[in-house]
């Protein structure tokens, strides 16, 4: 009962997951502003973080947290080099 329910749930989360990110790339298409789809490109990534940690979860390979840890560090580099982008018009000074 326990594994079934346990494997239920990851995939309900990645369901949901996957609806997140369809609406994170929405704002990012869609955005109004530069500053939403920045701010969509950063939910995007940190979806396909958490989906990929889930992927991991359920079928126990270290590959999935791997990607899902360079995700994270590529993502995060975008976002600060984005976000200096639209603050000062250049990234690098």
């Amino acid at each position: 009962m326990t594994s079934l329910l346990l494997a239920l749930a990851i995939t309900v989360a990645q369901v949901m997951l996957g609806l997140a990110m369809m609406c994170a790339a929405y704002r990012m298409i869609r955005g109004p502003r530069a500053q939403d789809r920045v701010l969509g490109l950063d939910t995007l990534y940190t979806n396909s973080m958490l989906l990929l940690l889930s992927f991991g979860i359920q079928t126990g390979r270290t590959l999935y947290f791997e990607a899902a840890l360079v995700i994270a560090l590529l993502g995060f580099v975008g976002t600060v080099g984005l976000s200096k982008f639209l603050m000062r018009g250049e990234v690098i000074e």
